[in-house]
């Protein structure tokens, strides 16, 4: 794994530790909604992660970009799909998006490596 992909998920791992441990009931429930909102339903998790990505995306989170991009991995997106995907983020998002997009790019290649 990549000293990024690495990097990203300790560092979430770690502050989310912290933040649940403070024991704020709204913050617990909106980690539980956040859960159960991209848990399987009447759309399937790959398709949720890909609207996560598209909104994540043209909000420009490049956290929310990464967490659904390696989640899509996970889901056994291709490189199409989430070219694709990125692309319609980029149309509604306009031309803000693409530093974002260029990083959502870079995550995914190290995605990809990570395998090599």
């Amino acid at each position: 794994m990549s000293n990024q992909i690495e990097e990203f998920n300790a560092y979430r791992s770690k502050m989310n530790e912290k933040l649940l441990a403070d024991n704020n009931k709204v913050v617990k429930r909106i980690f539980n909604l956040d859960t159960n909102a991209f848990a399987a339903g009447s759309l399937d998790v790959k398709t949720k992660e890909l609207l996560g990505l598209v909104a994540s995306t043209v909000l420009r989170c490049d956290d929310c970009v990464k967490y659904h991009l390696e989640s899509s991995y996970n889901e056994g997106v291709s490189k199409e799909e989430i070219m694709e995907t990125l692309s319609i983020a980029t149309l509604v998002g306009g031309t803000i998006v693409i530093p974002h997009l260029r990083k959502a790019y870079e995550y995914w290649e190290e995605l990809e490596n990570q395998q090599g």
